[in-house]
């Protein structure tokens, strides 16, 4: 079963520099272009808008690659 989330929840993923943390700023449950690439993100399965804590970055990832950070 996919995890899932809501906006404002603290979240972490892997990425190429390492493990980063961020708020979900929107959930996209229909397919979304984003920087040129189409996001596939349904009901049962979608996509997190997520906000770097240290950038002004913003990454999108389905749920299996997020995990949620305590408050």
């Amino acid at each position: 079963m996919t995890k899932k989330f809501k906006v404002g929840d603290h979240v972490t993923w892997n990425s190429e520099a390492g493990q980063v943390s961020g708020h979900i700023v929107r959930v996209h449950t229909s397919d979304v272009d984003y920087k040129g690439y189409v996001h596939h993100a349904s009901k049962d399965d979608p996509q997190y808008e997520i906000k770097s804590d240290k950038t002004d970055h913003v990454a999108m990832h389905k749920g299996k690659a997020l995990r949620r950070l305590s408050r």
